[in-house]
């Protein structure tokens, strides 16, 4: 059989994350406290639905005790940051075995301010605790970068997979093709960026994973941005114009439902935020949603609650985990059960 990436929703054997240590994304004390406080609380979230295991630098692992509890699971290897979506291995399965892909990873893009030769082998050694082989890939691409239906579509953005950081030499095509072998897809989804936030000091020049995400075969969420003052107020219209105009790989009309953003606008900076509730994860029986204390927080998870009936839906403070580059579905990756 084909060895494919399962869709999300797809019952999971646990759950992956990397413990936040210092680092250049957390440049003082005070922010990897906060940001320690917020992977806690996500782990904690995705606990109470299915097993977390959390990869904790050398000698942190006291620490990290002390603010994850005894339900969790710790293992020590060096780290260089704490974003396991992207660092961590994409699990694919034929229905009776279960392997790791191995991306090149080069700090997105090979950012001046990144460090990776840690992070680079974290795929390899979660794929080692979790006993599984690993299929190497020789694509510069991250977890975060893709979305898939389980039925053969992805979602990819140009300025990630064909941005000069990571893949200069590759065509969409080569692209494409990579992707598909990898994770057994057969349509790819482009859309032309991320959102306008991603591109700061440490964004990912256009993760999709804050953009859109499906919610189920021929049906996907998409960042809406209400408010004409944010350069995000285009762009989601032009995802929603793009993502209405497609098919999936089974042929379907796409159905976009579309997720109102929070109503701040601006960090404290002043620079533009892309707080997203895309940015969610879906666990066993659960939806653990991105809160960012705004009055959006109810209407978006009332929204999940209608895809979702299934599930119970979490909302956890996400804004630490923004300030460092990125959402909950950033900090998580999960096993598929075979």
């Amino acid at each position: 059989m084909t060895f494919r990436m399962p869709a999300e929703w797809a019952p999971h054997e646990r759950t992956w994350m990397a413990w936040p240590g210092p680092n250049p994304t957390f440049t003082n004390d005070e922010e990897l406290t906060a940001a320690r406080t917020a992977w806690a609380s996500v782990a904690r979230a995705v606990r109470r639905f299915e097993p977390v295991t959390v990869v904790v630098g050398p000698g942190q692992l006291d620490s990290a005790r002390a603010l994850l509890g005894d339900a969790i699971n710790l293992v020590e290897r060096e780290l260089d940051d704490a974003w396991m979506r992207d660092i961590g291995p994409t699990f694919v399965s034929d229905g009776t075995e279960l392997a790791a892909v191995n991306w090149v990873f080069n700090g997105w893009g090979a950012q001046d301010w990144a460090r990776w030769e840690h992070d680079s082998k974290i795929a390899c050694h979660v794929a080692d605790l979790a006993g599984v082989r690993v299929v190497n890939s020789p694509l510069v691409n991250e977890g975060g970068a893709i979305h898939v239906d389980g039925e053969g579509t992805v979602l990819l953005t140009d300025t990630v997979q064909l941005g000069p950081g990571r893949n200069p030499e590759w065509s969409r095509a080569e692209v494409e093709a990579e992707i598909h072998a990898k994770l057994g897809t057969t349509k790819a989804i482009w859309l032309p960026h991320g959102l306008t936030g991603d591109y700061g000091m440490y964004g990912t020049q256009g993760h999709v994973d804050i953009v859109a995400a499906f919610a189920r075969p021929g049906t996907v969420v998409v960042h809406s941005q209400q408010d004409p003052a944010h350069p995000d107020y285009e762009r989601s219209r032009m995802y929603v114009d793009i993502l209405s105009r497609q098919t999936d790989a089974k042929g379907r009309q796409l159905e976009v439902v579309e997720i109102p953003a929070p109503t701040v606008l601006k960090d404290e900076e002043g620079d533009w935020v892309d707080y997203s509730y895309i940015n969610h994860y879906l666990c066993n029986g659960g939806v653990v949603l991105c809160g960012f204390d705004d009055p959006n927080d109810e209407i978006a998870a009332g929204i999940f609650r209608r895809l979702f009936p299934e599930r119970i839906v979490t909302l956890v403070d996400a804004r630490a985990i923004f300030a460092g580059g990125g959402g909950i579905h950033c900090i998580t990756q999960q096993q598929p059960k075979v």
